[in-house]
């Protein structure tokens, strides 16, 4: 027993493994761990998906073909489903809300049920898609079930009882049990009585300790039994045969009993396999084999023979014990898991694999060793060694090849010993799924594709000797493919099957299905070709036909695996299609009078695994599982058998040998047959199948023999007819099949011959049929005529039949076909079918002929026909008034778009309004424009405000407004129904309400700009009544009355003082400049009426708001010294900024105070910028500027000197350090200096350093005279020059640029430093880069501009 692979998995470490085999296929493995995931491999242990959950998986089951995984996790209450066939992952929400526990699939049906930890149950069928909860089916958690064959469902929970539900779900049976449950099967127990039908029997583990068999049917009498106490716990068991059942015990014993009614309780063998432990049992119907794991080694038995051990496997490095043991159902691969976490796969059956081409054969006959045999031919078997265990052989005339994966190894067969040659090995470019040879060429199918290369050339030769199909990917991928002799055939997803010549790389052919190919078989010589599609369909392909004549092969059965062609040189079109079961043979019939055509002859019955190689004149050569061949005879071939001599075939065999030589077409065989002991019906039978086949020349020697004298004299007279269809017409009338003959003269080069014949036999309506068919071309016309005069004297019967017959059905003849359907239309109206007649009406282009055909209708009282026909005519307004007529208010719902009449719209309105529908209701009211009745429905039936008020404020309905207003009152809502008030020009009640209500500031923000002075009056008023001051303000100064405003205004409570005060200033600014008023703001701002100072911000706004500017720079400069005096600098300098720049806006001169106090105020603040830079020399000639400026900074007298002080002597400014450091030795000022400096500071003032850096001089902008850099007041022409904003020095021209925000001037070289660190205006603090700077050449609108302020 081989290991064909080990799973392992980082994440499986250390834990068991839960996994389970595909059903049926046996072709994937899923497999979960601790992981939250379930991982599928295929057979070989390649990991083929993995399915991500949100928990660890609890529990997997296959569904019974194998096609679906279904799977539940912890933490979530959804079912994941894999379908194996699409590699899609589907999920399925159970509806449950606890946490599932248990899954498992029918035996029978697409049934899943779904266990919880709760005890609930869900059973949902994947067809129908249908969820059966049942709740509380037990009261704990759900751990094991099965299901029966008749969809019984049997369940055992940690309440420790059994339960036993049909399919819906409902409960059949329920049993208390002594202990837990576990491991719960349906089986059939045997008794003595022969009726039991299907799984009588649950068994199931209780407690570990009792099997117990619990009898549907009989529930009082359940049987438990128990066991000997040193075999230990019952670990598993598991029923086989006729009513067996093997169980595995935990100390390692291995017992098998019997349900009998008579043998229970005894058993039957018992053997202490294995020394520890036992962990696992199971068992293979297809192998009929039993294993069981323990320890660390896995023991096979024969269950027929259960002493006989067949293999015994040892897993030495698995030193934790193994775990959990499954067979695939094929029996060809056994899994076992470990405690540790890993999983050995074992082959346990040797493939069935071989190949044949020709009467050549390959086939597998140990596990590395092939062995290739010509019987017909007489040559010795070959046996060739192979590398690896192959999962496919392939032959040609001169090599075989074998592989698996993506790897072929060539072997060339040659005459000296040992008979053959390793050439090399391949490998592709995918795993091969199929390969096939011939002399020079090898074809390997992989991943959709066929590559074709030659077998034996040198190896660039190989290169240009190697092509891959499908040229283009959109030709789908390949599934099947074959080589002949000449030509390679592939079959695709898509359904084409195509034909390459294999010298020239050419297509030849391709052929189209409707659905996929999944297998070719080439004939030997590659001119007829049987595939088989995705719908299990057998079709037979003949590329040697002018068109390619595809036939579906009759009775294929949808289990048939293969095909194979007979290679008997005669019997080109005889090929056998098999399954495990049966062969079938069948015939190509290539030229017959019903042309080709191909029929199942009959089928053979092949033993138990079986697979056929190759067939040979109805002989088949099979190999079987053990790697031998042996030959089966089929029974559609008997009469080729030799015959005995004495007539002993009976009657009825030697017919079934005559139907099937025929069949075959062997007609010499057959020939031979009648002559031996053929009785008259027999030639007539073999005379008749010559004439079905078109073999004139033998039927006329058979029915020569049978005494037949006028078919002779007919079939000599037919003799040498070359024309294939005509000669197969006379045969057919010769058979009698008439019509057959008739179809066949037709489509010959004499058609005229069908008209003789039907003339013959007296079929006068034929016979006119094919004269008007074969001559005449005139007679639609005719009929035509005719069929207007039959109308007009009122024969509508007939001139129906002519109207009809005078069809051309010929665009040139378009007007008069039109015509002829237009008769046909109206004589069916008056003939009573008034269906036929409307739909032909409908379907005919002619608006009139719709309008007539209304007429009719409406005049025969057939209201809803006419009303559709006027419809289709697009007279729709006729259409609905003649719908309203009988009552149909859904059609005239339907047409109301197309209808013009408003009366229609209205009417249709009036009734959906009486029939309790409204929507539609409102909608007719919309299309009559009857606003009124519109909104009066959407407020009264439809609930729908929206819409009402929508269309109240679109129509500026008056009365549509009131209604919406009271409306809205019923709601007590006020506010809109004051809105709609005002909408309906009633302000006096929307003031009333508003009053009543105290909704007086909505009513005053409805009323909004369209009131009127007295209305404004009226609600300040109001508000004067309410003590409600900001309110009464606004609206008294909304109505021009700013005294009372402002009154109202100064008497607002202080917290919402800031409000009122800017209503307040407003109001001033408002009145027109009014002094009395103007004065009695600023004393109240002043403090002057209640001696509390208000904030001189408020002053500052009043008089820019008066646009006095003046007087606001001078409150600007007090509040800015007021800040000062503080010490908050930048509110100080930003407070002389912002009204800097507004009186600059205003075009206002700017006071020098204001100039100078920001030119200090702003010096102070670029010192801390450079000292932070390191640039000390610009932050002491700043500091020298304030210090000389001193007073302006009471608050911060000494720590500006001391920094003075220590920024000059760090410049070298050592006579402006020593200066400053003098003043700070006054008494005033010595004892705050800090005294980390003061004795510094001393000793400077002790002994004076008067050295002193020189100033560098620039000229002045002005008049270019050279002035110190930080002087900002020229000697020469007496101009204040503009400072840089960056530096503090006066501005020169050539380095000139500005701010873009705030427009003051800064030295642009300095700026542009300035800026590589800092990333905003040192004056207007606005976000700035360099990129934004610009340098200025031309300056002189700047000193201009200077110039004029000063």
């Amino acid at each position: 027993m081989k290991n064909v692979f080990i799973l392992d998995d980082q994440a499986w470490l250390g834990s068991g493994l839960l996994y389970k085999w595909q059903k049926s296929l046996g072709n994937y493995i899923a497999v979960a761990g601790q992981d939250n995931s379930v991982k599928v491999f295929d057979r070989h242990g390649h990991k083929w998906t993995e399915l991500n959950l949100p928990g660890r998986c609890v529990g997997m089951d296959w569904d019974k073909d194998g096609d679906i995984l279904a799977v539940i996790a912890a933490k979530s209450s959804s079912i994941y489903l894999w379908d194996a066939s699409v590699n899609k992952t589907s999920q399925i929400d159970s509806g449950m809300r606890d946490q599932m526990s248990f899954i498992l699939w029918s035996k029978t049906g697409p049934l899943l049920a779904v266990g919880t930890v709760k005890g609930n149950l869900l059973i949902y069928n994947q067809q129908t898609s249908r969820k059966i909860p049942v709740l509380g089916k037990h009261s704990k958690k759900i751990t094991c079930g099965s299901w029966s064959t008749q969809n019984l469902l049997a369940l055992g929970s940690e309440d420790n009882t059994l339960s036993i539900s049909n399919h819906e779900g409902d409960t059949v049976r329920q049993a208390t049990l002594r202990g837990e449950p576990a491991e719960m099967c349906f089986s059939m127990m045997k008794t003595d009585e022969r009726s039991a039908q299907g799984d009588n029997t649950v068994s199931l583990s209780v407690d570990k300790k009792i099997l117990m068999l619990y009898l549907v049917n009989d529930p009082e009498n359940r049987i438990e039994l128990t066991f000997q106490r040193h075999y230990g716990n019952i670990v598993s068991y598991r029923w086989y045969g006729d009513g067996y059942i093997l169980i595995g015990f935990s100390h390692g014993y291995f017992v098998v009993i019997s349900t009998h009614i008579r043998e229970i309780g005894q058993e039957l063998y018992q053997a202490h396999n294995h020394k520890e432990s036992l962990n696992s049992v199971a068992i293979s119907p297809a192998l009929n084999k039993a294993a069981s794991c323990g320890d660390n080694s896995i023991k096979i038995h024969e269950l027929s023979e259960l002493k006989y051990i067949s293999n015994v496997v040892r897993l030495d490095d698995e030193t934790k014990g193994l775990d959990q043991l499954s067979w695939t159902d094929d029996g060809q691969l056994l899994a076992v898991s470990t405690q540790k976490g890993t999983l050995h796969v074992f082959l346990t059956k040797l493939p069935i694999l071989g190949d044949s081409f020709g009467t050549r054969l390959a086939y597998l006959t140990s596990l590395l060793e092939v062995t290739v045999s010509n019987q017909v031919e007489g040559e010795t078997p070959v046996a060739i060694e192979v590398e690896v265990e192959p999962t496919f052989i392939a032959i040609g005339p001169y090599h075989v090849a074998v592989g698996m994966n993506n790897r072929a190894w060539f072997y060339a067969l040659v005459d000296q010993e040992p008979g053959y040659n390793k050439l090399k090995d391949i490998e592709y470019l995918g795993t091969i799924a199929s390969m096939c040879l011939n002399a020079d060429y090898a074809a390997a199918l992989f991943e959709g594709k066929v590559q074709l290369h030659m077998i034996e050339g040198k190896d660039q030769e190989e290169k240009k000797q190697m092509k891959l199909f499908p040229d283009d990917d959109r030709q789908g991928r390949i599934l099947c493919h074959a080589l002949t002799a000449d030509f390679l055939y592939y079959g695709t997803d898509s359904g084409n099957v195509v034909c390459v010549l294999v010298e020239d790389w050419v297509t030849v052919s391709s052929y189209s299905h409707s659905v996929g190919v999944r297998k070719v078989f080439p004939d030997l010589n590659g001119t007829r070709l049987v595939f088989i599609d995705d719908k299990n369909g057998g079709f037979l392909l003949s590329h040697a036909n002018t068109t390619d004549s595809c036939f579906e092969l009759p009775n294929f059965s949808p289990t048939i695996t293969g095909v194979l062609w007979d290679n008997w040189h005669a019997d080109r079109g005889v090929f056998v299609a098999y399954d495990d079961d049966k062969v079938y043979t069948y015939a190509l019939h290539k030229t017959t009078i019903h042309g080709p055509r191909v029929v199942l002859v009959g089928n053979t019955p092949l033993l138990f695994s079986q697979k056929p190689l190759t067939l040979y004149n109805g002989e088949l050569t099979c190999q079987t599982a053990s790697g031998k061949t042996s030959e089966v005879s089929l029974s559609t071939h008997s009469f080729l058998k030799p015959s005995t001599g004495t007539s002993a075939d009976s009657p009825p065999e030697l017919d079934k040998q005559l139907a099937q030589a025929l069949m075959l077409k062997r007609f010499h065989e057959a020939w031979d047959l009648c002559k031996s002991s053929g009785t008259n019906t027999d030639w007539v039978e073999l005379g008749k199948a010559c004439l079905i086949h078109m073999e004139v020349e033998l039927a006329i020697q058979v029915y020569r023999m049978s005494g037949n004298v006028g078919m002779v004299l007919s079939l000599q007279g037919i003799q040498g007819i070359e024309d294939m269809n005509l000669l197969a017409g006379h045969l057919a009338m010769f058979l009698g099949d008439y019509n057959l003959a008739q179809d066949l003269y037709l489509s010959s080069s004499c058609p005229i011959a069908a008209l003789e014949m039907r003339r013959d036999l007296l079929n006068w309506d034929s016979a006119l049929m094919l004269a008007k068919r074969l001559a005449e071309d005139q007679i639609p016309f005719i009929s035509k005529e005719y069929a207007v005069h039959l109308e007009f004297i009122g024969d509508y019967v007939n001139a129906l039949a002519h109207y009809e017959k005078g069809m051309t059905h010929n665009n040139k003849f378009q007007e008069h076909d039109e015509a002829c359907q237009a008769g046909v239309a109206r004589m069916s109206i008056r003939m009573g079918d008034i269906r036929r007649g409307a739909a032909q009406a409908i379907q005919h282009p002619s608006r009139v002929l719709k309008k007539e055909c209304g007429a009719i209708l409406e005049s025969m009282k057939q209201f809803s026909e006419a009303a559709q026909l006027y419809e289709k005519g697009q007279y729709y307004d006729k259409a609905a008034s003649v719908y309203i007529r009988c009552k149909n208010w859904a059609k005239v719902g339907e047409l109301l778009q197309h209808v013009t009449s408003p009366k229609i719209h209205l009417q249709y309105a009036k009734a959906k309004e009486a029939d309790g529908k409204y929507k539609e209701a409102a909608r007719a009211y919309e299309s009559a424009k009857d606003w009124d009745n519109l909104i009066r429905v959407l407020l009264d039936h439809l609930n729908n405000p929206e819409d009402a008020v929508r269309i109240v404020r679109e129509t500026q309905s008056i009365d549509g407004a009131k209604m919406v207003a009271r409306f809205f009152l019923l709601l007590n809502d006020y506010g809109s129904a004051i809105h709609f008030l005002v909408l309906s020009q009633c302000n006096d009640e929307a003031f009333q309400l508003a009053q009543q209500h105290g909704q007086m500031e909505v009513y005053a923000d409805i009323i909004g700009s369209e009131a009127t002075q007295e209305d404004y009056q009226s609600i300040a008023l109001y508000f004067e009544g309410e003590k409600k001051h900001l309110q009464a303000g606004k609206f008294f100064q909304k109505c021009g009355q700013y005294s009372r405003a402002l009154k109202h205004f100064l008497k607002c409570p202080s917290t919402e003082d800031n409000l009122a005060v800017e209503m307040a200033i407003e109001t001033v600014s408002g009145s027109g400049q009014d002094s009395s008023l103007t004065n009695l703001l600023i004393d109240y701002l002043m403090g002057e009426s209640d001696g509390m100072p208000k904030d001189a911000k408020y002053l500052f706004r009043l008089y820019m708001a008066l646009q006095q500017y003046r007087e606001a720079a001078r409150t600007a400069i007090i509040i800015a010294r007021e800040e000062q005096c503080a010490g908050n600098y930048r509110n100080a300098r930003d407070v002389l900024f912002s009204m800097y720049t507004e009186l600059q806006a205003q075009k206002i001169k700017i006071p020098a105070e204001m100039a100078t106090n920001l030119m200090i105020l702003h010096s102070y603040l670029l010192v801390k910028i450079h000292v932070k830079r390191g640039d000390h020399l610009k932050g002491a000639r700043m500091l020298i500027r304030v210090s000389n400026n001193i007073s302006k900074f009471p608050a911060h007298v000494v720590p500006i000197l001391t920094s003075a002080v220590i920024e000059c002597h760090r410049a070298g400014l050592k006579n402006s350090a020593f200066s400053f450091a003098a003043m700070l030795m006054r008494p005033e000022y010595r004892n705050e200096i800090d005294p980390k400096y003061r004795k510094k500071i001393e000793a400077m003032v002790r002994r004076p350093d008067t050295s002193e850096l020189e100033e560098e001089t620039t000229p002045c902008p002005f008049c270019g005279f050279q002035l110190p850099q930080n002087e900002l007041l020229c000697i020469s022409c007496k101009n204040n020059l503009p400072y840089c904003i960056a530096t503090g020095r006066h501005m020169l021209k050539e380095d000139w640029s500005v701010c873009p925000h705030c427009e003051f001037p800064a030295l642009y070289s300095q700026f542009s430093l300035l800026l590589e660190t800092e990333t905003v205006c040192p004056m207007c603090s606005e976000t700035l880069s360099v990129k934004q700077v610009k340098k200025i050449s031309d300056c002189t609108t700047y000193l201009q501009a200077a110039e004029l302020d000063q």
